[in-house]
């Protein structure tokens, strides 16, 4: 495997993650920079540690992994989504209720706290353990062997750097969003859930 195949591998890996952080920005669109990075960080660990465990796997527990993938990510990523949905609309019908005259923005979108963020970094990074104990054994054209750390790393980077340019695209959307911002968030969630769901199926 020569390293501009890991590259494009860490690309697609880093799509589920791409499109989380865009969501992510699109509900604090004011976050700031060292959030930003520790957002794209989180989710570029995760794809750098879930290659690595992948790879040093038992044959026998990694296809079982691979099995509950799916299933496990759909689950994960469809809760924070519903959850999402269901407090904006909660926001909305207080409103309502209590006759307040405000923007949305200052009282739908709540900062990422650290255990969502933890949970969208695992959803989003269990595919990358199956290509882990598929693919991170190859060597390259030349011979020389790309060990999984160092795949890992490659995969790791990717998702960090997309994930940043993400965020920051999913924010100067979000300000256009006003009061949908979570109901966009919480759709994109799900969406991803169910792509990854189908894809584990099929």
């Amino acid at each position: 495997m020569e390293i501009w195949e890991i590259f494009l591998i860490g690309i697609a890996l880093s799509m589920d993650a791409f499109a989380v952080g865009m969501a992510n920005g699109a509900v604090e669109p004011k976050m700031r920079t060292l959030k930003i990075f520790a957002v794209a960080g989180s989710f570029g660990l995760f794809q750098f540690i879930m290659p690595v465990a992948g790879y040093y796997l038992s044959g026998a527990f990694a296809s079982f992994v691979e099995k509950i993938a799916p299933y496990l990510a759909f689950s994960l990523l469809c809760l924070l989504g519903g959850k999402m949905i269901f407090d904006c609309g909660k926001e909305r019908l207080e409103q309502r209720k209590e006759r307040r005259i405000r923007p949305y923005l200052s009282s739908l979108r709540k900062p990422l706290g650290a255990g969502e963020l933890f949970i969208q970094s695992v959803a989003t990074s269990i595919d990358a353990l199956a290509v882990g104990v598929a693919m991170l054994a190859a060597e390259t054209d030349a011979g020389l062997p790309y060990s999984a750390v160092l795949c890992a790393v490659v995969i790791g980077a990717v998702t960090f750097s997309l994930s940043v340019i993400a965020v920051v695209f999913g924010a100067k959307a979000g300000k256009r969003l006003d009061g949908s911002a979570e109901l966009f968030g919480g759709a994109v969630l799900i969406t991803i859930g169910v792509k990854i769901l189908l894809e584990g199926i099929i």
